[in-house]
């Protein structure tokens, strides 16, 4: 029997100059039919405290099926649109798996990147 391993996405999505409102506005229409889509266990969408045109748009899932499955849904045409549309400046998407605390350490080492001090 295999174990189901919960899986995430997350976009920063990051507006024109102008247009941060309107991106709040749309991105906001994918929440609900989100939180409804089979297999979500989480969808939030966060306006950053620093940079005010900055969207973070994250969904937390079952498994990489039910994600997957989500990423071929209407609702993420969305995102298309607008890049189409001249709403966004950036968009960045990651998906992420959980692992184990043996995974983690079994990784390849990173360089560190220090950001401040």
């Amino acid at each position: 029997m295999s174990t189901q391993i919960p899986v995430s996405h997350m976009a920063f999505v990051h507006a024109r100059v102008g247009r941060s409102a309107e991106l709040g506005v749309r991105l906001s229409a994918l929440i609900e039919p989100s939180r409804s889509a089979p297999g979500c266990l989480n969808f939030a969408l966060q306006h950053s405290q620093c940079d005010p045109q900055l969207w973070l748009v994250s969904g937390f899932w079952m498994n990489q099926q039910t994600m997957t499955a989500y990423f071929s849904t209407p609702a993420m045409q969305i995102f298309a649109e607008l890049v189409q549309d001249l709403v966004v400046n950036s968009l960045d998407f990651h998906t992420f798996k959980d692992v184990s605390v043996g995974q983690a350490l079994s990784l390849p080492q990173a360089p560190v990147h220090k950001l401040a001090g």
